[in-house]
């Protein structure tokens, strides 16, 4: 009787420094076979580990700027080292329109550009469970000196209080637990009555309706 939208949801992520949001992401991307990530382009140099059209697309700065000049960004921002960071708009759009719901793994500022262009975005913000469990998470890994670490305090304080910008706000203490609050999430979005598209009744079922309509007319006339 319902038919609702073919069209895919624009799902954004974000999530302080540490809060394990990327592992939630794969988690997600795992169990569910119409999620798909967007792969956003930069114009950092690509690191040791990374893998150029798979965890970003890696372009030069001029090539970054002209693509700009082009349109080619939902969003963008220079970030870290005076890098450029870009979501971009066909393989998004194309995703949408083949009925794939899009994750995108955005900062705070990226997230809001998106909002005024999309409203109906899902906006998630995953949080740590504590700032101290940020700093033991930082630590554990290794890779920050502490003028770093502070940095990133300081960009995690601000992000906490842009959290009203959101959606839904899911505190990852436990992954597993954190997954499906997402999942959840993802499935009651699919339930909004705005998500309707048309709403029509089979010939058999318009039968039965007047047939039961018909039954309690007559009964009432009995009673009479």
């Amino acid at each position: 009787m319902i038919k609702t939208k073919s069209r895919g949801d624009l799902i954004i992520i974000s999530g302080t420094t540490c809060a394990g949001k990327g592992t939630v992401i794969e988690r997600l991307l795992e169990r569910n076979k119409n999620l798909a990530l967007s792969i956003s382009y930069t114009s950092r140099p690509k690191r040791e580990n990374e893998i150029d059209k798979v965890d970003y697309y890696f372009v030069t700065k001029e090539e970054f700027e002209r693509k700009i000049k082009a349109g080619d960004f939902l969003e963008y921002a220079k970030v870290q080292y005076e890098a450029y960071y870009g979501t971009p708009k066909k393989e998004v759009i194309d995703l949408l329109n083949s009925g794939k719901d899009v994750i995108l793994e955005i900062d705070v500022q990226g997230a809001k550009q998106i909002k005024k262009i999309y409203p109906e975005t899902v906006l998630i913000f995953i949080m740590a469970p504590s700032m101290s469990e940020v700093k033991k998470r930082i630590k554990m890994r290794g890779m920050e000196n502490n003028e770093q670490i502070i940095a990133r305090f300081k960009v995690a304080y601000n992000e906490i209080n842009e959290i009203n910008q959101y959606n839904y706000v899911v505190v990852n203490d436990d992954l597993e637990m954190a997954v499906k609050k997402v999942e959840a999430i993802l499935i009651s979005e699919k339930l909004r009555v705005d998500r309707i598209e048309e709403v029509s009744v089979e010939n058999e079922e318009e039968i039965i309706h007047e047939f039961l309509i018909d039954k309690e007319f007559n009964n009432e006339k009995n009673d009479l």
